[in-house]
């Protein structure tokens, strides 16, 4: 699914709200994850944190006529992406929330679908762009180290 730029804004917006939401509190103070909650029905995304309080609801109406089967997988990459470029911005550097948190993934049921994001001071997260080619890159050194 392709959203429009229009639509790829409102989101980043949302989530910016949602976290705006814990500027201001004490430093380390709030134990939590963000729960990330698209419906391909409504077109809603909802943004809750782990007592299901609401942090943000937007609608995004290219999602109100999509009727993929692979809808969850196409939101994954979509909000992964974007969250990747508010941590790279600095979004989450000051939030009083203790890390590790995550971005979680969650269809209508609240299940988890995937982890979007992880931030930890201390913890790379590898994604599969990183991982492509890996495992020839250790055959081929493998096979060197053991022909030499």
């Amino acid at each position: 699914m392709k959203l429009s730029q229009q639509s790829l804004s409102a989101i980043e917006k949302a989530i910016q709200k949602a976290v705006n939401k814990y500027a201001g509190l004490p430093e380390q103070s709030i134990v939590t994850d963000i729960h990330l909650q698209p419906n391909q029905n409504s077109g809603d995304l909802i943004i809750f944190d782990d007592e299901d309080k609401e942090l943000a609801c937007i609608n995004i109406k290219e999602w109100t006529n999509d009727d993929s089967d692979d809808f969850y997988e196409e939101m994954q990459h979509i909000l992964q992406t974007l969250l990747g470029k508010l941590k790279e911005e600095g979004t989450f550097d000051r939030l009083p929330i203790m890390t590790p948190y995550n971005f979680v993934l969650v269809d209508e049921d609240k299940e988890t679908v995937a982890e979007l994001l992880i931030v930890d001071d201390d913890t790379l997260i590898v994604n599969d762009d990183l991982l492509k080619g890996l495992d020839e890159e250790l055959d081929t050194f493998l096979k060197d180290l053991l022909n030499n």
